[in-house]
C-alpha cells in the first residue's frame, strides 16, 4: 500500500513550528519543522525553518550548522511515520542509517531564519500486520530556494510491545539513568570547535587535567563520550539510550580535533547505527583518517565503540570554509 495526496495534510505559517509531539520533542523551542503535505505516491513535501540563533545548533563562522541537515531529516522521521503512515504515538523510530552531502557555499548565513524545503520520496516500505515497520527516505534539500543538499536515512519502528522486550533492563529511562556512568571532564571547548565546555561531549580518554588552553589537548584519536542529561538540546526528554544525534555530534567534534586549529564544516555524513550505546558502560570515540579530497576536504572515519563492540560507525567529510 502507498500513501496518496488523501494523506493529511500540516500546513503552518512559516514562522510556526509542527506540533511538538509529532517530532518527539518536549521543548516547542527545539522544533524545525513547520509543515508537510503529500506531492504523490510515497512522495511529500517537508517544509522547516533553521533559526538564526540557537544554543547549540546556531551559526558559527558565517555559516549555517550543517547538522541541522540531520536534525530536520531527524524530526521528519517521527512526522512522517504518524501523519503519513499512520504510527500511534508511543511507537518508537529507531535510526539504522543517515547519509548527507551539502553544498557548503549554500550554507552561507544571512543574518536571518533559513527556510528548508525537504523533498521526500519513501521506499523499501516494509509492514507487518498493517503497522510500519521500516522504511528508507530520500531528500532533496533546498534553502531560500537554493539548491542545498542530499540525503537519506532509514529507520526501523518499534511498538510498545515490542520496544521493551527488545531493550530488555534497558528499556525504562528513569532507570537507565540511576546506572549512567560519571560525567567525564570536557577537553577545551576550542579543540573540537565549541565556545562553552557544557557543548562539549568529548573526554580524553586518560583523563588528563583539562586546561582552558586547547593547545594542551590530546590529538583525541580516542575519546570518552561525555554523557550530560542536564543538556537541553542534546537530552530535550529523557531517553533510555545515547541519542543518535549526541553520537552525530560525537563524531564531528573528533573530526573537528583533527583538523585543529583550521575551522572546518562537516559538509558530508554517511553514519551506521549498529547497536544502542548504554549509559552504564563508558563508550570510546576511536577516530582515524580515511583520506583526502584535496587542500579544502578531508575524510574522517569515526567509531563508537562500547565494551569492545562497535555501536556507530561515521565518516565525515570535513570542509574547509
Amino acid at each position: 500500500m502507498t500513501v496518496t495526496a488523501s494523506t493529511r495534510v500540516i500546513e503552518r505559517p512559516s514562522a510556526t513550528s509542527v506540533p511538538r509531539e509529532y517530532v518527539h520533542k518536549a521543548a516547542a523551542s527545539e522544533v524545525l519543522l513547520t509543515g508537510l503535505s503529500p506531492t504523490g505516491p510515497d512522495r511529500f513535501h517537508v517544509t522547516a525553518r533553521w533559526p538564526s540563533r540557537h544554543p547549540f545548533y546556531g551559526p558559527k563562522g558565517g555559516f549555517h550548522d550543517p547538522l541541522l541537515v540531520a536534525e530536520s531529516v531527524r524530526q521528519s522521521v517521527p512526522l512522517l511515520s504518524h501523519v503519513a503512515y499512520a504510527v500511534p504515538f508511543g511507537h518508537r523510530q529507531s535510526w539504522s542509517s543517515l547519509r548527507y552531502e551539502v553544498d557548503p557555499v549554500a550554507l552561507t548565513f544571512t543574518g536571518n531564519d533559513a527556510a528548508i524545503d525537504m523533498h521526500v520520496t519513501c521506499s523499501e516500505i516494509v509492514r507487518r500486520a498493517g503497522r510500519l515497520t521500516s522504511l528508507r527516505m530520500q531528500v532533496d534539500l533546498y534553502i531560500d530556494g537554493r539548491p542545498l543538499g542530499v540525503a537519506e536515512t532509514r529507520f526501523c519502528n518499534l511498538s510498545p510491545a515490542v520496544y521493551p522486550r527488545l531493550r530488555g533492563p534497558y528499556a525504562d529511562a528513569a532507570q537507565a539513568a540511576q546506572r549512567a556512568v560519571p560525567l567525564a571532564p570536557a577537553v577545551a571547548p576550542a579543540h573540537v570547535a565549541r565556545t562553552r565546555t557544557h557543548d562539549v561531549v568529548l573526554s580524553p580518554a586518560l583523563f588528563p587535567a583539562v586546561s582552558a588552553d586547547p593547545s594542551s589537548c590530546p590529538a583525541l584519536t580516542r575519546a570518552q563520550l561525555r554523557v550530560d542529561f542536564s543538556h537541553p538540546v542534546l537530552f530535550d526528554h529523557p531517553a533510555d539510550h545515547v541519542p543518535g544525534m549526541l553520537l552525530l555530534e560525537a563524531a564531528r567534534q573528533s573530526a573537528h580535533a583533527a583538523a585543529h586549529p583550521l575551522p572546518g564544516l562537516a559538509t558530508g555524513f554517511d553514519a551506521v547505527f549498529s547497536q544502542y550505546v548504554e549509559f552504564d558502560a563508558p563508550c570510546w570515540i576511536d577516530r582515524t583518517p580515511a583520506g583526502d579530497l584535496g587542500d579544502a576536504h578531508r575524510l574522517i572515519r569515526v567509531q563508537a565503540v562500547q565494551n569492545d563492540s562497535p555501536a556507530f560507525t561515521a565518516t565525515i567529510a570535513l570542509t574547509s570554509p
